[in-house]
């Protein structure tokens, strides 16, 4: 075999391990942000992607942006936090098609105030969102594979707030670390189902929503914190996404990997 055929070997090999063909992903808080991003980096490695979300109109536009870029769509609503929601989505996308192989548990909120200053309901919103939500998907997907015998890929987005501490967003971070220890649990559990849970911790990650804040005094002292001194951006998300949701992790189970420019290893 000449070096030119065993590159094209390669190659091929190699692609093959991340492509989504033949797949179909749910993500859940898909309208808008990370979970509209990660809908279109699927759709681009050839799965059908399932939007769901609560606002029909932003939804809309998210599965028109996959769409135009030539992949299969559609939305679907759900509220992740109802458990009667999440089953009947669910029992509607089977009785329509087929269930989901792969689910991306991205559906979050916060609540950024002083920890003195949060309240009963800001604790509950946050947490039956980001948590709650996370086990009611999750395991509602693992019962109905296990009960068709279809192997199963689960993706919970936590946060590096998961595994370190900022202020103001006590909620958030708490439901964090639940996750990122539920991930590890449902590892445990499913894996003799053929069913893989592994996690993505991102860090700061720029957005529409926190662009003002990184641009002041205090957004830039923060930045200068990050050991590669810059903010990441939705698209250095994707290479961990993939590999989580293809073959190419096909042996990993129970992993979190931080996508955060260092931030976890930053110095005191």
């Amino acid at each position: 075999m000449s070096d030119l055929d065993a590159k094209a070997r390669d190659k091929h090999s190699v692609a093959t391990l991340f492509d989504l063909t033949g797949q179909r992903a749910l993500v859940t808080g898909a309208s808008t942000g990370l979970g509209r991003h990660f809908a279109l980096a699927l759709a681009r490695s050839g799965a059908e992607v399932i939007l769901a979300g609560r606002t029909a109109s932003t939804l809309a536009d998210a599965v028109d942006a996959v769409r135009a870029e030539g992949g299969k769509a559609q939305a679907m609503s759900l509220d992740v936090s109802d458990a009667a929601s999440v089953s009947a989505a669910l029992t509607a996308l089977r009785q329509a098609q087929s269930l989901p192989t792969i689910l991306i548990n991205n559906a979050g909120t916060t609540v950024s105030k002083p920890i003195l200053d949060q309240t009963e309901q800001d604790w509950d919103q946050v947490l039956d969102t980001n948590l709650k939500g996370a086990f009611l998907m999750a395991t509602e997907c693992a019962r109905r594979w296990r009960a068709e015998q279809q192997p199963g890929v689960i993706v919970n987005i936590a946060s590096i707030l998961g595994l370190r501490q900022a202020g103001a967003v006590g909620p958030y971070a708490a439901s964090k670390a639940g996750l990122i220890q539920f991930t590890k649990e449902l590892a445990l559990e499913l894996a003799r189902f053929q069913i893989r849970v592994n996690a993505i911790a991102p860090g700061y990650i720029e957005s529409g929503l926190n662009s003002e804040f990184f641009a002041s005094e205090a957004g830039q002292r923060l930045i200068q914190r990050i050991p590669q001194r810059r903010l990441g951006t939705v698209e250095d998300l994707t290479g961990a996404l993939l590999l989580l949701a293809s073959d190419a992790s096909r042996f990993m189970t129970g992993s979190v990997i931080a996508v955060d420019g260092g931030h976890l290893v930053s110095s005191l």
